[in-house]
């Protein structure tokens, strides 16, 4: 009963910040602080991801949770008071998709975890009310597949048009702590919080005992990391485009924006080439830089004619662009009209190929029954973000490819008895895997 009380408490409280800053979008908010209690720092807890890796201190949540109340109280005093000292973050690295080179993971300490999110909750209650319809990475009640429906309907509603493909080199890296302060001053200027967030932008990185403080980037692996980087690019990209560049266009135009990928479409291409031309210079101004290789110009345009294949104006394959896993492609509906589909994207799916075979090379030894639950849940949960109607294909290659990598290690796993592919089946059929499902859909109206 009292834990229920807490939580609405907690809920009413982020609430009247919501209201207040709904209602008054230009006010700087300079008391929030408050409203974090020792009620708001248990719901912090019980937000926070308690199975990861433990950071420079080496603690986990079992040893932070033997004095639960007393540990929280003391983080609590600390922050308030501005003793709280904000640990470096463990640097790590793990593969990446291509298979070759390493992505560096930043991991904070279990207490510095609760903070951020007790301080990413009152923020978010504020930043909620600003940002715009357009922004749909780290929010709440917005995903992925919510970013993806709107590109395909505004897509479908245009008829086609350029799409700006654009991708922001080492955007988490290359955030700039001067802009990003200057930003915040817009909005919230609570002492004790903008402290607190100061102590975590230059609280530095430990790498093989080393420590060193980086000028730019956000918080590594923080909690509040990404709501940070979209007040960042709320600022830079998505007020910018709405306010100042989508009216001095000729025709109709849309972003589409999750977290630091996103698409700019126009209808016309000499907006395009217009908006492709000052976006370098806008986001250079605030220490941003496009990825020369990896920001094109594509001409997504709805093909004409009857023919099967999807052709251009000039004859040639239409163009497609990757968004968030997927490839975007127009394609002829049951009912004979052209349409914006989506497929697995090559990239991803042979990067989910590669995690497969690689789990299955390095668990050949365990009982055949365990490899197959494992492989199984692998591929539900890969159903579960890929599964979009239209998309069966893929998701039928991933299965074959599945049982092609299962069978070769499984071979492996003893030099006297080969297991020959007619036995193989005749164990797929005892233990078949999962077949593809489609779990979502990318349409919300009827199509044409």
């Amino acid at each position: 009963m009292t834990e229920t009380m807490g939580l609405e408490d907690i809920s009413t409280k982020l609430q009247r910040i919501a209201d207040l800053a709904r209602r008054e979008p230009r006010w700087t908010l300079t008391t929030l602080a408050h409203h974090i209690d020792i009620d708001f720092m248990r719901e912090a807890w019980r937000r926070t991801r308690k199975g990861g890796a433990p950071g420079v201190d080496g603690q986990r949540a079992e040893q932070y949770e033997q004095d639960l109340e007393e540990n929280l109280r003391l983080l609590l005093e600390r922050f308030k008071s501005g003793a709280y000292q904000a640990p470096p973050v463990r640097r790590v690295y793990i593969p990446k998709g291509d298979g070759r080179s390493m992505r560096p993971i930043g991991i904070p300490t279990l207490q510095d975890k609760v903070l951020q999110r007790a301080v990413s909750m009152v923020l978010e209650a504020v930043y909620e009310q600003d940002f715009l319809d357009c922004s749909y990475g780290f929010r709440p009640r917005r995903s992925a597949h919510d970013a993806l429906v709107a590109l395909r309907e505004g897509l479908m509603e245009m008829g086609g048009g350029v799409v700006l493909d654009v991708d922001i080199k080492d955007f988490f890296g290359s955030l700039g702590h001067g802009h990003l302060r200057s930003f915040l001053d817009n909005r919230v200027r609570d002492g004790v919080l903008r402290r607190a967030i100061d102590k975590w932008l230059t609280a530095g990185v430990m790498e093989e005992g080393r420590l060193w403080r980086p000028e730019t980037g956000s918080p590594q692996g923080g909690v509040v990391s990404p709501l940070l980087s979209n007040v960042y690019l709320h600022e830079v990209l998505d007020k910018w485009f709405v306010q100042e560049v989508r009216p001095r266009l000729r025709g109709r135009s849309f972003l589409v924006r999750f977290a630091d990928d996103f698409v700019i479409v126009c209808a016309r291409e000499d907006d395009a080439r217009r908006v492709m031309e000052v976006l370098p210079k806008r986001f250079g101004r605030y220490g941003l830089t496009l990825h020369p290789k990896k920001t094109r110009v594509v001409r997504f345009e709805r093909p004409q004619g009857p023919r099967r294949a999807a052709l251009g104006r000039e004859g040639r394959r239409a163009a497609t662009f990757d968004l968030l896993g997927f490839t975007l492609y127009w394609a002829k509906s049951k009912r004979g009209y052209w349409v914006v589909m989506l497929k697995t994207a090559k990239d991803r799916l042979a990067r989910a190929v590669r995690k497969i075979a690689l789990w299955c090379r390095r668990n050949r030894h365990l009982p055949i029954r365990t490899q197959h639950r494992a492989l199984c849940s692998k591929l539900l949960g890969h159903n579960q973000y890929y599964g979009v109607f239209g998309n069966t294909r893929a998701l039928s290659g991933l299965v074959w490819a599945t049982s092609r990598v299962w069978h070769k290690w499984l071979n492996r796993r003893s030099q006297r008895r080969r297991l020959t592919w007619a036995r193989f089946s005749r164990l797929l059929v005892a233990l078949p895997l999962p077949p593809p499902k489609t779990t979502w859909s990318a349409r919300r109206t009827a199509n044409p």
